[in-house]
């Protein structure tokens, strides 16, 4: 069973940063898509940030410019560089992974705990 532990969380004033990482249990390579969602009270889960096996990344409109997602192979991680961050960005981060099902049918998705993000002054 793969498990994802988020770190990084924190409380942060408006215009700091912070760097979220999520460790895999194992090769990260065999998840076609990692990724960032957030969660804030009363709202529903929303994607941050993604990036694929190759490499490219994709972005919520929200946060283009301000966070940036990367990964590294060989810590089997992926993070997600906060920058210029705003009270609206306070939520519940999670990182998300997901594969092919067996025999390459359906997808399985896996997903971390959750780290906290609050930003306020």
């Amino acid at each position: 069973q793969v498990q994802l532990v988020e770190s990084g969380g924190g409380l942060v004033q408006p215009g700091g940063s912070l760097r979220l990482s999520c460790a895999a249990s194992g090769s990260i390579s065999t998840f076609v898509t990692m990724a960032w969602y957030r969660q804030a009270p009363g709202k529903q889960r929303d994607l941050v940030a993604g990036i694929n096996r190759g490499g490219s990344t994709n972005y919520a409109d929200f946060v283009t410019g301000r966070f940036t997602i990367s990964r590294d192979n060989a810590k089997n991680t992926i993070y997600l560089q906060m920058n210029n961050l705003k009270p609206e960005d306070t939520a519940v981060y999670y990182c998300n992974a997901w594969k092919f099902g067996k025999f390459g049918y359906g997808r399985e998705d896996y997903w971390g705990q959750g780290t906290q993000v609050t930003v306020s002054s």
